[in-house]
Parts: structure tokens; sequence; C-alpha cells
């Protein structure tokens, strides 16, 4: 008696025998459930591709989530940066102006670029600018002044319903830190600066990303006459 018949016989004995057919599947259900249970089922390859599968539709659509998150942060920090250099110079060239407007008004003893500190081959005068203030005496820090000699990172008073960038006691810091350095491009025969160069760098650090730098330039010229020569 071969396999087949064998199980064929098991089958009929145990549908039609002593045990009777009450609640027991026909022979040909039964057979049906063997070989189709038998058939249908999956292997241990299969189901490792299976899980392979899923998780690469899983994990790469989060991958690209991610890196599209981290690309929209870089890009929006850049942007900020950018407009805090940018912001420097307009500040700078605020000031100029601005002893400029004293001389229109009669006042003497101007010199419209003497208020910012110039950085030489033997002294580094990098200093902050707080492009809220006016006078130069509060806006313009040398780096060398602040605790540890070296400039603090912007602060915002982020809690405030306008929040604005600067150096105020209480405000919260932040990640950009803005460093400005002016160094002389042209001078008359007396050795006066007639025209002064204006480097910003703003660096930032945002989560595990790498330090990034912005560097922006700019030149002031001494356009109005003043009391400089004197």
């Amino acid at each position: 008696m071969n396999m087949k018949k064998s199980i064929s016989y098991i089958v009929y004995r145990i549908s039609y025998g002593k045990y009777g057919t009450a609640g027991i599947h026909t022979r040909y259900q039964i057979l049906h459930t063997t070989y189709g249970a038998r058939s249908a089922g999956f292997s241990l390859i299969e189901t490792l591709i299976a899980i392979s599968l899923l998780s690469i539709a899983i994990v790469a659509p989060m991958t690209l989530a991610s890196k599209g998150l981290s690309t929209a942060y870089y890009a929006r920090d850049q942007i900020t940066a950018f407009y805090l250099a940018q912001e420097a110079i307009e500040a700078l060239r605020s000031i100029r102006d601005a002893q400029v407007l004293k001389i229109t008004q009669g006042q003497s003893g101007i010199d419209i670029l003497g208020q910012i500190p110039i950085t030489t081959a033997t002294q580094d005068n990098s200093f902050t600018i707080d492009a809220r203030k006016g006078d130069p005496a509060l806006a313009i820090t040398r780096c060398l002044d602040y605790p540890g000699q070296t400039c603090p990172p912007l602060q915002t008073n982020i809690a405030s319903d306008l929040p604005l960038y600067g150096y105020e006691s209480g405000w919260d810091e932040t990640y950009f830190t803005r460093i400005v350095r002016a160094t002389v491009v042209s001078e008359d025969t007396g050795g006066v600066p007639q025209e002064i160069r204006v480097s910003v760098t703003v660096s930032w650090r945002t989560g595990s990303i790498q330090t990034r730098t912005f560097n922006i330039s700019g030149n002031l010229y001494r356009w109005a006459n003043d009391d400089s020569a004197q």
C-alpha cells in the first residue's frame, strides 16, 4: 500500500468507521484540508523576504522625511544668517550717517568713521553690534571687552510678540554668533582712513549638524568732510 492509499484508507476509516460520521469531516473535506494547509503555508525564507520588503517600505519614506526636514531647517537658518550679517553692515552705515547729520547740525569734532573699531595687523578689534541702538557707545562692543574676551552669541526676546536680535540682560541666547571686523582699505597722507571694509561672519549650529558660517562684506566711505584731519 503506497502513501496516498494509506492516507485515503485512514481518512476513510475515520469518516465511515466505527467512530461514526457525526461531527467529522467527509473524506474529501479532510483530504482538501490536509493538502490545502500544506500548500498555503509560509516558509522561513518567505517570511524574511516579507519583513525586509516591509522594512524598506517604512524606512525609506521616514529617511526622506528626515532629510527633508534637515534641509528645511538649514535653509531657514541660512536665510536668517544672511539677514543678520546684512543687518550689521546697515547698522554701521546708519551710525556713520548719523555722524554726518551731526555735522549738518553744526556740531564740531566729528569723525564719521571714528566710532568703528579698526582691526590692524597687530590688533584684532573685532566687535559686536546691536542694531537696535543708535548710540555707537551702546551699540558697539569689542569682543575683547566681553568676559572671556570672545564675542557672545546673539540674544533674542523670544517671548515678545515681535522678537528681535540683540544683546540685552534677561534675553535668551540663540545659536547664532555674529562677529564684525573693520579694516582700512585706503587712507590719506595723514593716515586717516578714507575707506574701510566691514566683514561680518555669522556662525550657527542647529542640533547635531556641524557648525556652519556665512560671510558678507561691504565698504564704507568717508563721503562727507568732517574734523578727522584736525
